[in-house]
């Protein structure tokens, strides 16, 4: 014969179907043992049901922008080796990770040469801000060119923009590894000037400001757009040679190997 505890527990599951709320189910049964040990009150108890159920729904919500950014590879700030490159502020990177200068439509500018670990800091804030409930893009700057420059070919482009300015956070890897036709740097300004003060951009760049117009072919454009960039931005310069090959015998190191070593 059903207890009163199972016809509650029948009820539970119920409604738990009709919230569409399925971990409520779990967790109500797990932590209502937990809640007679320690003689919570039915308000404490309600409590730890619902955070169960905030945490579980947070935690699979991450899992979905971290899978729709694009990210090559997830990376976070603990993996990072700051021995390697004392340029880096520890502190400063872990208060960015907040998140504070998203809400201010800020942006975050790393500067340095290939391997010193700039597209590894930009994913980790990256990943950082999925957990924060942030919709983020990630591509070269190739790519995000290459995805409006097939918008511009089918008319789609106004409204390629207005998709991506949807997204809270644009990460763009690698300014300044291929140079941009007039037609690829027009695009590009574009897709920087749609998101000036309005959202936020994570951007690395092999170069320092002063030869972004090698890569666009026009230092006025080029101006034009780092003007944008850095208005709201917090601009790192990481230094030295490629970490990954600090250990590594060059001699040995065959050349096609040697080309693939880009950050």
């Amino acid at each position: 014969m059903p207890t009163a505890a199972d016809e509650t527990f029948t009820r539970i599951d119920y409604l738990a179907r009709v919230m569409k709320a399925p971990r409520i189910r779990e967790s109500a049964r797990r932590l209502a043992d937990q809640a007679a040990a320690q003689a919570w009150t039915g308000p404490q108890y309600l409590q730890a049901v619902l955070e169960a159920e905030v945490a579980a729904r947070e935690a699979s919500g991450a899992k979905l922008r971290l899978r729709a950014a694009g990210f090559p590879a997830v990376k976070t700030l603990e993996e990072f080796n700051f021995d390697h490159q004392p340029a880096a502020d520890r502190a400063q990177l872990h208060r960015l990770a907040a998140g504070g200068y998203l809400t201010e439509a800020g942006n975050v500018v790393l500067l340095g040469p290939p391997g010193t670990g700039k597209t590894h800091l930009a994913t980790a804030l990256a990943v950082a801000a999925c957990h924060q409930q942030i919709r983020v893009g990630f591509d070269t700057a190739a790519g995000w060119v290459t995805r409006l420059q097939t918008a511009h070919r089918t008319g789609r482009l106004d409204a390629e923009l207005r998709k991506l300015a949807r997204l809270q956070l644009l990460v763009i890897d690698e300014v300044g590894y291929l140079p941009f036709d007039a037609d690829a740097a027009n695009l590009f300004f574009q897709l920087v000037a749609s998101r000036y003060e309005n959202s936020s951009i994570i951007l690395t760049s092999n170069l320092p400001f002063s030869r972004w117009g090698e890569v666009f072919g026009d230092q006025a454009v080029a101006s034009a757009m780092i003007d944008r960039i850095v208005h709201h931005a917090e601009v790192i310069t990481l230094k030295g040679t490629s970490y990954r090959l600090r250990n590594t015998t060059m001699t040995t190191l065959p050349s096609a190997r040697l080309e693939q070593q880009a950050d």
